[in-house]
């Protein structure tokens, strides 16, 4: 039984139980051993890191046992991958690639034997770690990036610190100069185990930690040990220094959400002046000590360490000098727009300065964070999973730069020991001891030729991916409907409801069916203008703005005993069905306005409008009153903002305006035989086929009909279509516009 590690911070989440149960099931158990060291972001980045093990396996031709590495699949997640996450290749064919090497200008090359030396039938693509892996004479590789080890990696006395760690811990930790990953990168580390025998480990500067073991576990403990011990070594240097990143500069603002909330919008259409692009916000403690830190523009300037960081992060992130105390949220958003030209300019010419004739095309010139005194720091990704992602990258670098600049000793002089020749290290800058990527191994990272192919295997997107949408009504009906709809097609959905245990619901099922981060809900009343104000801001925090507003909401009232409609019931009729749609454009319209991209308003009138009938008078005219708005709304807000509407027919499935009672008391009215013992929905069933009756498709009008609609004017595909009504309502000549 493995004895439990004592862990100051680290947990030793490892169950004896769990991996008996894996005992003979040796991809099942690097499965798990890769899943506790994903569970902790300061141990491994989402997508980074790797995790190998060597073991035999019967040759799909032959029977015989050929030993094989398993090794982390390009792209894959340590946290989350499963047993086919793992590229599974034949280890003497990548021992026989040495004699094919021809050098580290060349080592590119050697990625495409890879999937030549693949056993059976698995076809994960192989990490450009490969070789780091495989030449390790070691059963079982891990290869992280804990903030903690970066730091020590990314220090300009790095080395030094290393040795100092060594003797404090007891460890033997060797310390490699920077090298890309590759295939020189693992002829490197296993010359560094032949030379330092009984080494435990490898710290490779500027970039992450090598540990390993004889077992499953003992390659778990001794990677979550060194961190831990890492993690205590840097503690003991920050307690030396209370003042990180200098001191402070700008307090945290005690109505950051707000201001924040406020100028979203505008920063999320500054920077998705390429393609549009969904935000993530993070004010926590490291976010706002940093973004508000004396030495916030020039760490961040300097960029992240740790490849794994600036992938996503770009080179650096965008720093804005706002002076809050002095300056309002006018000003904030004229500095955004004059810091995001200046950032666009520098890093064109980043681009132009180290492109070769082979490089990719410049892919997107705008920041993918963006660091606000006072504020925080603002991700932006093609998804919420993505902006989030980025976000919690440069988290970690904040982590990483507050534990190099901890680990000062002094003024740092070159030669920096990240550099492999003295001569080298000119290329390298440091600020507070924390030392950056030079400019050109930055670049040879970002648009490496084996990164762009990884970003061309990606699927393509949805059609909705980079689009945000308040569905208003989203917690029953037709706008149920929608909501689960958008999802399918990759949307990130609001799902507001007066009711807000069922849009609660709603957002649930809308999560099972694209991802937990695409969806939120909110109640809302739309007959309030505050309460709308207040999803406009919930909306906006979570996402960073707003394409499109679908409105499905609306009443019917029911008279008395003599079918009469008092005051009241007349007035809330038209609050809800004509002034709430009024006041969602009035509330929200200013987040168009300050994205300055295009979107779509789609209102929800009816056949109703245009054919007048007894009994119903209030809901009638509601809606033809809805019917017009929609026009002078066009008419008001075009260009940028198209508006639109569908005019449906009776829709009873699913309806809250047919609760059983109206449902029952219609079928009396028109004589439809029941059992008073059958459902809800059996019995709305009963009267929508009899109003399918009155039209040409003798069709019933069910709410997806309606939801393809809806979501039809509010996509791209009907960029054309403006200030129109299109009826869904089984072809009814009494509605035919006359």
């Amino acid at each position: 039984m493995p004895e439990t590690i004592e862990q100051t911070h680290v947990t030793d989440l490892w169950d004896e139980r769990e991996a008996a149960r894996l005992v003979g099931d040796p991809l099942a158990q690097l499965r798990y051993r890769s899943n506790l060291l994903g569970a902790d972001l300061r141990i491994t980045n989402f997508g980074g890191g790797n995790t190998s093990s060597k073991f035999e396996m019967p040759d799909p031709f032959t029977g015989q046992p050929v030993r094989v590495l398993a090794v982390k699949g390009s792209g894959g997640d340590l946290g989350s991958i499963k047993e086919s996450g793992f590229a599974i290749i034949d280890l003497d064919r990548l021992e026989k690639l040495k004699s094919l090497y021809r050098g580290e200008a060349h080592e590119d090359e050697m990625v495409r034997y890879y999937p030549l030396a693949a056993i059976g039938e698995n076809r994960v693509a192989a990490s450009i770690d490969t070789p780091l892996h495989a030449f390790l004479p070691f059963a079982h590789v891990d290869h992280l990036h804990p903030d903690w080890a970066i730091a020590i990696a990314a220090s300009a006395n790095g080395k030094r610190k290393l040795e100092e760690f060594n003797r404090q811990f007891g460890r033997h930790i060797v310390w490699l100069p920077w090298q890309r990953p590759g295939f020189e990168l693992g002829l490197q580390l296993e010359q560094a185990v032949k030379e330092n025998p009984g080494c435990d480990g490898i710290l490779l500067g500027s970039h992450g930690l090598f540990t390993w073991g004889d077992t499953q576990y003992d390659c778990y403990r001794n990677s979550i040990r060194t961190i831990d011990q890492m993690g205590e070594f840097i503690r003991q240097h920050q307690e030396k220094r209370p003042q990180l990143f200098g001191g402070q500069d700008v307090a945290p603002l005690d109505d950051r959400h707000a201001i924040a909330a406020a100028v979203l919008p505008a920063l999320r259409g500054i920077v998705s002046s390429n393609r549009r692009v969904i935000a993530h916000y993070a004010d926590s403690e490291d976010a706002l000590r940093f973004a508000g830190s004396k030495w916030a523009c020039e760490l961040g300037a300097l960029g992240t360490s740790c490849p794994d960081h600036f992938l996503r992060t770009r080179i650096c992130p965008m720093f804005v000098d706002w002076k809050p105390g002095g300056e309002g949220v006018d000003v904030l958003k004229a500095l955004l727009l004059e810091r995001a030209e200046a950032y666009r300019k520098e890093y064109a010419q980043y681009y132009q300065k180290w492109a070769s004739s082979d490089s990719p095309p410049l892919r997107d010139a705008n920041p993918s964070v963006v660091v606000i005194p006072g504020l925080g720091i603002f991700g932006f990704g093609k998804n919420k999973k993505e902006a989030r992602i980025t976000t919690e990258f440069f988290i970690n670098a904040i982590h990483v730069m507050a534990g190099a600049n901890a680990l000062e000793e002094g003024e740092s002089t070159h030669p920096y020991p990240q550099a492999r020749r003295a001569e080298q290290s000119d290329q390298f800058v440091s600020f507070h001891n924390y030392v950056a990527l030079p400019r050109s191994e930055a670049f040879r990272i970002e648009y490496w030729a084996l990164e762009e192919a990884k970003l061309q295997r990606m699927p393509p997107e949805a059609e909705f991916s980079r689009k945000i949408v308040l569905v208003v009504g989203g917690g029953s009906g037709i706008g149920r409907e929608v909501a689960l709809l958008l999802a399918r097609k990759g949307a990130h959905v609001v799902v507001a409801d007066h009711n807000g245990d069922a849009a609660e619901k709603v957002a649930s099922e809308v999560a099972g069916i694209s991802s937990p981060d695409f969806v939120e809900h909110a109640p809302v009343d739309i007959a309030s203008s505050a309460c709308i104000a207040s999803a406009a801001r919930f909306t906006v925090l979570q996402f960073g703005g707003l394409d499109a507003i679908i409105n499905t909401a609306a009443i019917y009232p029911v008279g008395g005993s003599d079918g009469r409609l008092n005051e009241s019931q007349w007035s809330k009729t038209f609050q809800v069905n004509v002034t709430g749609n009024y006041l969602l454009v009035q509330e929200l319209g200013w987040i168009f306005h300050d994205q300055r991209l295009p979107a779509a308003i789609v209102l929800t009138s009816s056949a109703n409008a245009v054919v007048p009938k007894r009994g119903s008078e209030a809901y009638d005219i509601s809606k033809t009153a809805v019917s017009h708005l929609v026009r002078e709304l066009a008419v008001g807000l075009a260009p940028l903002v198209r508006v639109n509407a569908i005019a449906p027919a009776t829709v009873v499935a699913g309806s809250t305006m047919f609760p059983r009672d109206r449902v029952i008391a219609s079928l009396l009215k028109y004589e439809i035989e029941f059992d008073e013992g059958d459902s809800t929905e059996e019995l709305r069933s009963k009267l929508a086929n009899f109003y399918a009756q009155r039209t040409l498709t003798q069709r019933p009008i069910l709410p997806q009909d309606c939801a393809n609609a809806i979501v039809w004017l509010a996509s791209d595909q009907s960029a054309k279509t403006t200030g129109h009504i299109i009826p869904v309502d089984g072809g009814l000549p009494d509605a035919f516009l006359r």
